[in-house]
């Protein structure tokens, strides 16, 4: 089975990344260029499938599950008569409907953040900058549920059990069979901050340092005595992808809601200030042994 795009060639289904995200944020990128060469406006586009501009930017950018007669309208209106080719497409918008495991937490988790789990499921490259927590992904379960207790003090001991269930969770993708690269830079006040007290923390620590090993994982932490840093505006994630049709995605995560950034002045500048981030920063060697001191510490 191939897509054939305008201005591309045609993309073989088995070539596809399996990820449902991916397979989204594939369809979402091809349905853009059928809108763009039909010289058809995000508005119009969302008029013939009775929905708003942003539902058609959503789609576009792989954050929402597409509904076959959507995608087939879109079709109709964007020119695409071929029926091969129909038929093509809307078997990989079926396709790009499975549901992810985070689904099963969909009643604690916002949509904002189910979006960034499938990204972070599908991206063969992670880099983040923590300014205060350490990166979900390696939070150890006590130290993960200090911090879900920080944001819902009255929330039901069960509500709390399932949103640190999804933080553990998360982090199969540290040993899957093919992991994604995950470079984190953080600031020593991650390392300082007692979250959970001093037995959760050192534990945290420890842990650290051993996910630090892993041959995928790379951590550095920015040393007070290096002073003010690039990162002072706040903590970030550049998400890429094995797709080269796929563009890089920043997540700022917020209190209530996140923003998702893919244009390429947005992404460029967000890499350029990682880098600056991590020149800046201790080697991954000097960083586990800082990481071993405080944690004898604590």
């Amino acid at each position: 089975m191939s897509i054939e795009v305008p201005g591309g060639e045609p993309a073989g289904q088995a070539d596809l990344p399996a990820e449902a995200t991916v397979l989204r944020m594939l369809l979402g990128n091809q349905l853009r260029r059928y809108r763009e060469a039909a010289g058809i406006t995000p508005d119009r586009a969302g008029f013939e499938i009775r929905a708003s501009r942003s539902k058609i930017s959503r789609m576009e950018n792989g954050r929402v599950g597409f509904k076959v007669r959507d995608v087939e309208d879109l079709l109709t209106l964007y020119g695409v008569t071929d029926a091969e080719v129909r038929s093509r497409v809307t078997s990989l918008a079926r396709q790009s409907n499975s549901p992810g495991w985070w689904t099963r937490y969909s009643d604690v988790l916002p949509d904002w953040f189910e979006a960034y789990l499938g990204l972070e499921s599908a991206a063969t490259v992670i880099r983040s900058f923590e300014l205060q927590f350490v990166h979900g992904l390696f939070q150890t379960e006590d130290y993960a549920r200090a911090v879900t207790l920080l944001g819902h003090m009255t929330a039901a001991p069960e509500e709390v059990d399932r949103r640190v269930s999804v933080r553990v969770k998360r982090q199969d993708v540290l040993t899957r069979e093919h992991p994604p690269r995950i470079w984190s830079v953080m600031d020593e006040a991650v390392l300082r901050r007692p979250v959970g007290g001093p037995a959760v923390m050192r534990a945290q620590l420890e842990h650290l340092a051993e996910v630090a090993r892993l041959p995928n994982v790379t951590i550095q932490v920015i040393p007070f005595d290096r002073g003010g840093h690039a990162g002072a505006g706040g903590s970030f994630t550049v998400l890429r992808f094995g797709d080269q049709d796929l563009p890089d995605v920043v997540y700022i995560e917020h209190l209530t809601s996140a923003l998702y950034l893919e244009h390429r002045s947005d992404v460029e500048h967000y890499m350029e200030v990682g880098d600056r981030l991590s020149a800046e920063a201790l080697t991954p060697v000097a960083t586990l042994r800082l990481i071993r001191e405080i944690a004898a510490r604590t």
